[in-house]
């Protein structure tokens, strides 16, 4: 990596979120940050989204949206990976999508399987560790990109997804991925789910409330092969994740699923390319001590932040996001370091 851009991220990484005092509370920041609030008024580029069914591998097929520069030539491609229970139109997603495209990239907005209105599209049911068919979505998608830099960001388990797929570039590289973001990305699931399970009994019951949507969904359009009436009454994430094992035969129990997509001792070692982590101590989800644990890794950029609650790095008065701001900054200095 040229030592310019690395002075750059240095940089960056001293440069600190701000927020107001009345936006510094974690819990604001966090319901802000999935609020349709933030995209009131038109969205240019929601109106030139084009729905794309992607082959994932095995018959696997995701569903996103591609939005491509109606008039000018794209800078890029910039691909958005939701968190769970969220989709290509959570509002973090869309206000991320229509900053960026603002500035002159091309989007793809990515569901994971049964995430939005996907769960017809596959028999098997979602679960956190289905990397293999997201990486092969994310390298499918990159090559139809004409060539175009393409640049990953991920949110929250998307935010773990998106770490994954960057640490892969080792042995299966996806040649034009020039940079992937990771927004309040979930390093150990186990503890995330914890949290969710022990913070505000608002985000329990928001996640429980989705999550059994999408069991019922499923069951609907599969009825010969799941049946989740049994399970839907627990009262906690965990009790739920350990009651649906069964439905994983690959996995022993839940502590070796969750396991099995846990990015803690070493897991960075290999990186060999450019990965930036936005993370904040406030978190009501993401412990950040995970993150103060982890390796030196030249290409591993993490921007720990005092404030942000989960996903949000909002300011209220001016409205702002922050992490919009810094992705395209770091963007467009990698393209300029290229075009010397």
């Amino acid at each position: 990596m040229p030592l310019e851009f690395n002075l750059f991220m240095g940089l960056c990484m001293k440069k600190k979120f701000h927020p107001g005092f009345l936006a510094r509370n974690p819990h604001l920041q966090s319901m802000v940050a999935t609020s349709p609030v933030r995209n009131i008024g038109r969205n240019p580029m929601e109106d030139a989204a084009r729905e794309s069914i992607m082959e994932g591998g095995n018959g696997i097929r995701l569903l996103g949206y591609r939005s491509c520069q109606p008039q000018t030539k794209s800078k890029g491609l910039v691909i958005l990976i939701h968190g769970w229970e969220g989709s290509s139109h959570s509002a973090y997603i869309l206000s991320t999508a229509k900053y960026l495209f603002g500035k002159g990239y091309d989007i793809f907005r990515l569901n994971l399987r049964d995430h939005g209105e996907s769960h017809h599209l596959n028999e098997g049911l979602f679960h956190g560790a289905l990397i293999e068919e997201t990486f092969q979505v994310v390298k499918n998608i990159c090559q139809q990109s004409n060539d175009l830099p393409a640049y990953l960001v991920g949110f929250s388990l998307g935010g773990n997804f998106a770490l994954r797929i960057a640490l892969r570039q080792t042995t299966s590289r996806i040649v034009n991925l020039k940079h992937v973001f990771s927004i309040s990305p979930a390093l150990d699931p186990y503890k995330a789910t914890v949290c969710i399970d022990e913070s505000l009994p608002f985000y329990r019951l928001y996640f429980l409330k989705k999550w059994k949507k999408s069991l019922r969904k499923k069951q609907a359009l599969f009825p010969e092969k799941y049946d989740f009436n049994g399970v839907l009454d627990h009262r906690t994430c965990l009790a739920l994740t350990e009651a649906i094992m069964p439905w994983y035969p690959e996995f022993t129990d839940y502590r070796s699923y969750f396991k099995d997509y846990t990015l803690l001792n070493g897991a960075f070692k290999e990186l060999s390319m450019p990965v930036t982590i936005i993370v904040s101590e406030d978190d009501p989800f993401i412990p950040v001590d995970d993150f103060l644990s982890l390796e030196k890794n030249p290409n591993l950029h993490l921007l720990i932040q005092r404030y942000g609650g989960h996903c949000g790095f909002l300011d209220f008065f001016p409205y702002a996001c922050w992490y919009e701001k810094l992705i395209d900054r770091i963007i467009r200095k990698g393209i300029e370091q290229k075009d010397r």
